[in-house]
């Protein structure tokens, strides 16, 4: 089964960062949850959760946030080696601390997008 990535294309930070990502890798599929009606069933996850963090489907398990990161980086050889470095135990905590707050920044960037997602 392929890796399926969950993001927001509307986001301008984070189009720009899976853009990068989708030239570099071919065995993965991208979900824009901002179109695709079927994402927060896929993944049983509210619009705001899904808006909040990036959501990686790997193996019928939903990973988020840095976790998803870490998900989607072990399935890009060349960023292989920052799955491994972001889970030893001190990265990872400040792995996540740093990405939460960062979300946080982009949810509130984004969060006039919650009412469209909630009625896809």
């Amino acid at each position: 089964m392929k890796c399926k990535v969950y993001f927001n294309d509307s986001c301008s930070v984070c189009k720009f960062e899976i853009d990068h990502y989708k030239k570099i890798s071919k065995n993965i599929d991208w979900v824009d949850i901002s179109t695709n009606k079927n994402a927060k069933k896929e993944t049983k996850m509210s619009a705001k959760n899904l808006l909040r963090r990036l959501h990686v489907k790997k193996k019928d398990k939903i990973y988020q946030g840095v976790d998803a990161f870490i998900e989607l980086w072990s399935e890009i050889p060349r960023y292989r080696f920052m799955a491994f470095l972001v889970r030893i135990p001190l990265i990872y905590h400040l792995a996540w601390f740093l990405y939460e707050i960062f979300a946080l920044f982009l949810f509130y960037k984004n969060k006039n997008q919650l009412n469209k997602l909630e009625r896809l």
